[in-house]
């Protein structure tokens, strides 16, 4: 299905947002301790998990991961200025090289950095509500950071949002240091458009009570003009948003244009704030459900629910063009921070219980099973295509963070 044909069919499909009341200040800070205990139980169990170097000598084997050799990922707020400039140089070194994907499958891809736009526009309906939904993020955010490492001599690790998820800054998300806009941030905000509005969104089907609703708009809307990335073009796209017709060639054509953002709180407090992650009083899903259905549901929002979720809620926090876009919003460089987060959340829910949940799959391979499909399977194989190697992926090879082609954690 072509993005230009599958536009409406998606864009239907999306979760719809509720005004949800805000939690409770006790409430709060209760689902924070509680994240807080998660965090350390994950970190404990995947440093347990790793093969020990001592059994390795006397074994004379040697094992991809070990406590030596594991990457860190961390937050981007908690890196050295110094960190952070490396980070944002070698992603400007990515957009600075030339494409991989042929003009006659994306004459819009310009750079490296495009060929990753490319491969998610391709797959989105394969890759959202299905169950390779966070395999697939995994791969894919980790084939970009060796992209980085690889092609611009990045020395890090992709860094994820904020370590206390993302409410730590949802008060005024354009104020942190992923946004503040100086030179050491993933740059600012679009600039103040008076009296613009959040995007609508519609419901998921009829006869499961939602309704649309008009998200929160933010404190931006138009084009970025700050920060390292004040200069980028967003080559691609648009394909989903709101009132703007689809680019050239379905969203794969040459559309060059300012990257813009619309950053606020309202969206931020709504759909990320500590109960909304550790669920204790709103949808008791996410960290505390024992199902990856229920999970993966409480990330992207359950259709019919009344929400879009942690996932659904970060992306729309940072908005605009391409942010906002379901197909395109890897065009926003903060994109892949964010995706390190719900990376990070699914690896504190794997290592609360890892017998059962490591290897734990849920869902079909088409969006909302739509068309019907099989369900997916850890033999299951998918491809980044130009982006990350055309090399099939399995599955099952992409549920760990310690195993397989990984070697991370996060702290």
């Amino acid at each position: 299905m072509k993005p230009s044909t599958a536009l409406s069919f998606a864009l239907s499909l999306l979760p719809l947002a509720s005004a949800v009341p805000s939690p409770a200040a006790a409430d709060l800070a209760e689902s924070a301790n509680l994240f807080d205990s998660f965090v350390q139980q994950a970190t404990d169990t995947t440093l347990e998990s790793l093969e020990d170097e001592g059994v390795l000598v006397e074994k004379r084997t040697t094992a991809a991961c070990t406590a030596k050799n594991i990457s860190i990922r961390r937050e981007f707020g908690s890196l050295s200025k110094a960190e952070r400039k490396a980070y944002t140089d070698a992603v400007l070194c990515l957009q600075s090289k030339p494409a991989k994907t042929p003009a006659s499958i994306a004459a819009g891809a310009k750079s490296r950095f495009d060929d990753f736009v490319v491969t998610h526009i391709q797959q989105t309906l394969t890759i959202h509500y299905t169950g390779t939904f966070l395999g697939w993020h995994r791969y894919y955010i980790w084939a970009y950071e060796q992209a980085l490492k690889n092609e611009c001599g990045f020395k890090g690790s992709i860094p994820y949002c904020v370590r206390r998820e993302w409410s730590k800054w949802a008060n005024a998300p354009q104020n942190s240091p992923i946004f503040n806009g100086d030179a050491y941030s993933m740059s600012g905000n679009g600039e103040f458009i008076p009296g613009h509005s959040g995007p609508l969104l519609q419901p998921a089907f009829d006869g499961l009570g939602s309704t649309p609703i008009q998200l929160d708009a933010g404190l931006g809307g138009g084009c970025v003009t700050t920060g390292p990335f004040k200069n980028y073009t967003v080559n691609l796209g648009p394909i989903g948003v709101q009132d703007v017709p689809v680019g050239p060639d379905g969203g794969l054509g040459y559309n060059p244009r300012c990257m813009k953002r619309d950053i606020g709180p309202g969206v931020a407090l709504k759909y990320t704030n500590w109960t909304a992650v550790v669920a204790l009083n709103v949808q008791k899903e996410v960290l505390l459900t024992n199902s990856l259905e229920d999970f993966q549901y409480g990330l992207q929002g359950r259709p019919g629910a009344n929400t879009i979720g942690p996932h659904g809620g970060g992306h729309y926090t940072i908005g605009g063009d391409p942010g906002g876009d379901l197909f395109v919003s890897p065009s926003d460089p903060a994109f892949y921070l964010h995706h390190a987060q719900v990376d990070r959340l699914w690896t504190i829910w794997q290592a609360l219980d890892p017998v059962k949940r490591t290897y734990a799959l849920s869902g079909t391979n088409t969006f909302l099973n739509l068309p019907p499909s099989a369900n997916t399977t850890l033999d299951d194989t998918f491809n980044l295509g130009y982006a990350g190697g055309a090399a099939s992926v399995r599955i099952g090879d992409v549920l760990s963070t310690v195993s397989g082609p990984f070697c991370y954690m996060y702290l």
